[in-house]
């Protein structure tokens, strides 16, 4: 059967995601939305956006919202931009570690890329929302392009990167091909 590799990558794949999505939504469903709370990793990423942004303008701040389920974020002392769950990146460094599992490498290969694509994922979504800030402030007519194009592009664009990386240099694959 040579399809079995594949079959067992994408068991492992969907075994992973399945397991990782659980966890998240079972996170999530501790916070109460129609209350307008927002959950923790949300806040966070919310208040490092704007803890960069401050870097560039001192009257950068967040604040809850108070009749949907996000944070508003400030920028110049100006409303922004509304920081929703889906802005945290978490569903795509779901997908990321799913893939990475599914491509097996060895234990610790496979902690520290997960460790690492997971911080650098991170430091760009919060970079992201803080460029995308600073562009919404001063080019609002842009906003399409740079939120539903550029910047979706700039982060999986990196996780696929990742991606190869990491099945050419650390999976078990990559080890295999090597030795031939």
């Amino acid at each position: 059967m040579h399809y079995k590799p594949f079959l067992v990558f994408l068991g492992k794949f969907i075994i992973s995601y399945l397991i990782l999505t659980f966890i998240y939504q079972s996170y999530l469903g501790r916070f109460d939305a129609k209350n307008a709370e927002v959950d923790t990793f949300t806040q966070l990423v919310a208040d490092e956006s704007a803890s960069v942004l401050s870097w560039l303008d001192a009257k950068s701040f967040t604040m809850p919202h108070l009749t949907e389920p996000s944070v508003k974020l400030f920028y110049k002392g100006k409303y922004i931009s509304r920081i929703i769950e889906g802005c945290n990146a978490l569903s795509v460094i779901i997908l990321f570690i799913s893939f990475v599992i599914a491509f097996t490498g060895k234990f610790k290969n496979t902690i520290l890329f997960i460790i690492f694509g997971c911080v650098l994922i991170h430091v760009l979504n919060i970079s992201r929302i803080a460029l995308l800030c600073f562009g919404l402030y001063h080019l609002p007519h842009y906003e399409h392009l740079m939120h539903g194009v550029i910047f979706p592009l700039v982060i999986y664009g990196v996780v696929f990167l990742l991606w190869v990386i990491w099945v050419n240099k650390y999976s078990i694959h990559a080890t295999g091909t090597t030795k031939k």
